[in-house]
C-alpha cells in the first residue's frame, strides 16, 4: 500500500506560532553574574572586578568594555566566583545508616532511586556541578542522570557507571548472604577472566555507563577477604581498560593494596581510587604512567567506626594510617591527583569537606581548590568545564569572601549556578 504524507495548509502558520511561543528557540537568554571577584583556579589568584556574561550556560565573556544591555544582572556583592566543584568518586544512592547491611535484600531500585533523587539535590546545593557515581545497583545512578538532564530532577551532571565489575565474591559483589540470595552474573557486573570482564563492561555500556569502575582488590565496606588482596590479574585489569578504551571511555578501579595499585597502574587504568597502601615503588610506577590517584582523606578524618561490623572496622582501622602515608607521598611526588570524597559512606552534601580534611594533612587551600575544579575535570575528560574561562559551561559558586585563605567557605556555598540556571541564591 502507497503511504500518503498529509499536509495541512495551516502547517506553516503553526510552525510560526510555535517559534512565537518559544523564544529560547529564537534567541539565547543574556545574563551577567557580578561578583567582587573570580578565583583563577590555575594560579590561585583572584581577579577583580568579576563581571562574567553568560549565554546558552556558556561564558560568552569575561570583564569586556560593554556589558549588553539587555542582559538579566545577577549581582552578587562581596562574593567571590568560583568554578563549580567536582567530586570524581560519590555513591548519591549509598549511606551509612542502621541496617545498610542489609538494604541489598531488603530494598527496591525504586528505594535507591528516591534516595539518589535527594542525594544528588543535596550535592548540587553543596556547590558540586558535576559528579562522578563509581558503582551502584539497577543502573540507578544512569536513570538519576537522565531525570535530571529531562528535568524532572535537580543534581549535578553526573556521569555514569553503572554496576562496578568485581570478581565472584569479591568487594563489589553482594557477599555475608546465603548461596542463592543477591546472586550476580555479567549483567551486574560480576565477571571472572578476561572474556567475562570484557563482556560485563560492554553491557554497562549498552545501558547507559559513560565510565567503568573495577574494584582490582579486597575492600574495607565488605565481607570478604584481606583488606587490599588483589582479586583481578593485570591481564585481566588490561582487558578491562583496552575494552573500555575502545569505546572512548575512561576507566576507574578500586584499589587498596600494593600489588592491586601497580597492576592497575601498569594495565592503564585510568584513575586509583583510595590508593591506600601506596609505596614508593607503586608511587614511581604511577607517576611514570600518569595514572591519576583519588586518596578520599575525609574519611580518615571524619568516619565513625562505630557504625561498623567489628570485622570492617577492623580493616578500617588498619587502613587509615597507611592512607595518610599514602596521601604525603603522593604530595611530596607530584602525582596526578583528582578530588574523589566516597560520598555515601558519610552524609552526600558534606562533599566538600574533603578538601577541608586535605588542607588538614598538608595541602595548601589552593592545590585543593584546583585539583576539585580544573584538575579533575582533565582527569574526567570533560574539558568544558573545572574554569571560569570563556568558552567554558557557566557552572559556577559563589563564596563571602576569599577561599583560598579560609577552605572552609566551601562548606556553605550561598549561590549555586549549573550550566547558566541559578539553582540556589542565598544572598
Amino acid at each position: 500500500m502507497e503511504s500518503k504524507v498529509l499536509f495541512s495548509p495551516l502547517a506553516p502558520l503553526l510552525f510560526y506560532c510555535i517559534f512565537l511561543a518559544s523564544p529560547s528557540l529564537l534567541a539565547q537568554d543574556l545574563t551577567v553574574v557580578q561578583a567582587d571577584a573570580y578565583l583563577d583556579v590555575a594560579s590561585g589568584k583572584l581577579v577583580s572586578p568579576a563581571n562574567i556574561v553568560i549565554e546558552g550556560g556558556m561564558i560568552s565573556a569575561i570583564n569586556p568594555d560593554n556589558l549588553p544591555a539587555d542582559a538579566e544582572v545577577i549581582e552578587l556583592p562581596g562574593q567571590t566566583l568560583l568554578p563549580g566543584l567536582i567530586d570524581v568518586h560519590t555513591h548519591i544512592w549509598y549511606a551509612i545508616v542502621p541496617g545498610w547491611q542489609y538494604e541489598p535484600v531488603t530494598w527496591t531500585i525504586g528505594d535507591y532511586a528516591l534516595r539518589s533523587g535527594k542525594n544528588a539535590e543535596l550535592t548540587l546545593m553543596a556547590g558540586f556541578t558535576t559528579i562522578r557515581e563509581l558503582g551502584g545497583p539497577g543502573f540507578v545512578d544512569v536513570a538519576t542522570m537522565k531525570a535530571i538532564e529531562r528535568g524532572d530532577a535537580i543534581g549535578p551532571h553526573i556521569i555514569p557507571s553503572g554496576h562496578a565489575i568485581s570478581t565472584t565474591g569479591g568487594h563489589c559483589d553482594i557477599t555475608g548472604f546465603a548461596p542463592g540470595i543477591a546472586e550476580g552474573g555479567y549483567r551486574t557486573g560480576i565477571a571472572d577472566g578476561e572474556d567475562e570482564v570484557v563482556k560485563a563492561i560492554r553491557y554497562q555500556i549498552k545501558h547507559g555507563a559513560k565510565v567503568i569502575k573495577i574494584c582490582a582488590t579486597a575492600g574495607v565496606l565488605s565481607f570478604e577477604g584481606p583488606v587490599g588482596a588483589l582479586q583481578y590479574s593485570e591481564e585481566e585489569l588490561k582487558a578491562a581498560a583496552d575494552e573500555t578504551h575502545r569505546h572512548g571511555l575512561k576507566i576507574a578501579a578500586h584499589v587498596h593494596g600494593t600489588e592491586g595499585i601497580i597492576a592497575a597502574s601498569n594495565a592503564g587504568i585510568d584513575s586509583l581510587e583510595h590508593n591506600s597502601m601506596m609505596t614508593e615503588e607503586a608511587a614511581e610506577i604511577i607517576k611514570k604512567n600518569g595514572t591519576w590517584v583519588t586518596p578520599n582523606m575525609n574519611l580518615v578524618e571524619a568516619f565513625d567506626l562505630t557504625q561498623l561490623p567489628p570485622a570492617i572496622r577492623a580493616k578500617a582501622e588498619y587502613l587509615m594510617p597507611l592512607t595518610v602515608e599514602s596521601f604525603e607521598r603522593a604530595r611530596e611526588m607530584g602525582l596526578n591527583m583528582t578530588n574523589g570524597s566516597d560520598a555515601g559512606v558519610f552524609p552526600n552534601g558534606e562533599n566538600a569537606n574533603e578538601l577541608i580534611a586535605r588542607v588538614n594533612f598538608g595541602m595548601s587551600p589552593a592545590d585543593a581548590i584546583r585539583i576539585a575544579t580544573l584538575e579533575s575535570a582533565q582527569a574526567l575528560g570533560t574539558p568544558d568545564r573545572g574554569q571560569v574561562q570563556v568558552g567554558l559551561m557557566a557552572d559556577l559558586i559563589a563564596v563571602p569572601g576569599n577561599p583560598v585563605e579560609d577552605i572552609t567557605l566551601l562548606q556553605s556555598i550561598p549561590f549555586v549556578m549549573k550550566e547558566g540556571v541559578v539553582y540556589k541564591q542565598e544572598l
